[in-house]
């Protein structure tokens, strides 16, 4: 079967990261499936004629809005995967709902990466609820073992400064505004350094490096950063909204935060009480294992993609 995969598709990002994954899952059973930049997508009449060109038997969409919109009314059968922030804020804007409902009512599945997900995706269209399907995103970390974590360290000035706590925002500038406000406030703060996105290699190399991980979302549908964190056995330090608490048990597989006096308090007992951090790191390891297995997410797409996209073609 030949798939037509929409996603969002900056790179290093959690979204372009989770797209080839899947890709590689539903390539590995036999399909091809060629993965597009939904960003990059203007209208349905686009896709139609994607579609005739490329001569694609079934869709796939990550995100309702961003992109499972352009699969609509084109008559090929697809399934959608909710992103998020489709699920969390799209919902509030009564013409995005609106068009989601569309596209829901229209697939032939839909993936939730937890029951959460599914449980506020069913409030808005009960009538779709049997075809919500939960499935955690897989997780299988490979931390680059040649990166030179030294040299990092030196290119980011960190030498110059060695602070005995320092924080490093890394990943793509998505908001330029938001972005030029966020330098503009480090500019007078030592010990906090913003860092253009790496390789995910490396950047799990890392992570495997660090003393903690922090989330400080305030919106997420499931964050693959907080993941392998877990899987690679650092501690997680997430906001406590929906999306983290979902998959982070506080003061089990992580510690999770309202507020930064809270977030200062529970960084303070992290560093302080080793005996618990080796509990969560122990704990949120088995966790990984237990829920988010590579190898049950790919045999749940592969199963999606073969008996619901191939229904009636």
């Amino acid at each position: 079967m030949k798939i037509l995969f929409l996603a969002c598709l900056r790179a290093n990002t959690g979204n372009s990261t989770t797209a080839e994954r899947i890709r590689s899952h539903l390539e590995a059973a036999g399909h091809e499936c060629e993965l597009r930049d939904a960003a990059e997508v203007h209208s349905t009449l686009e896709v139609a004629k994607l579609i005739c060109q490329g001569k694609f038997d079934a869709g796939l969409a990550i995100h309702m809005y961003k992109a499972g919109r352009f699969l609509l009314a084109n008559r090929i059968p697809y399934g959608v995967i909710f992103g998020g922030t489709d699920i969390n804020e799209d919902v509030k804007n009564e013409e995005k709902c609106r068009v989601m409902g569309a596209v829901l009512e229209d697939a032939r599945f839909a993936v939730a990466f937890t029951s959460k997900m599914k449980e506020a995706a069913a409030k808005h269209w009960p009538q779709a609820i049997s075809k919500i399907h939960i499935q955690p995103q897989g997780i299988l970390t490979m931390p680059n073992v040649s990166f030179d974590f030294e040299a990092f360290l030196h290119n980011a000035e960190w030498h110059e400064r060695k602070p005995s706590i320092c924080l490093a925002i890394i990943g793509p500038m998505v908001d330029p505004v938001f972005t030029n406000e966020v330098k503009a406030k480090l500019r007078n703060i030592d010990g906090v350094h913003l860092i253009e996105e790496i390789p995910q290699a490396d950047l799990q190399a890392l992570i495997q490096r660090s003393f903690a991980v922090v989330n400080s979302s305030l919106s997420e549908g499931m964050s693959a950063a907080i993941l392998e964190a877990m899987d690679l056995e650092v501690p997680v330090l997430a906001r406590d909204i929906p999306g983290n608490a979902a998959i982070v048990c506080h003061k089990n597989t992580g510690l999770l935060f309202s507020n930064p006096q809270e977030f200062v308090k529970m960084a303070k007992r992290l560093m302080s009480e080793p005996n618990l951090k080796r509990k969560i790191t122990n704990n949120a390891k088995n966790y990984i294992r237990t829920h988010h297995s590579w190898e049950l997410e790919r045999e749940t797409y592969q199963n999606l993609v073969q008996i619901c996209l191939t229904e009636g073609l």
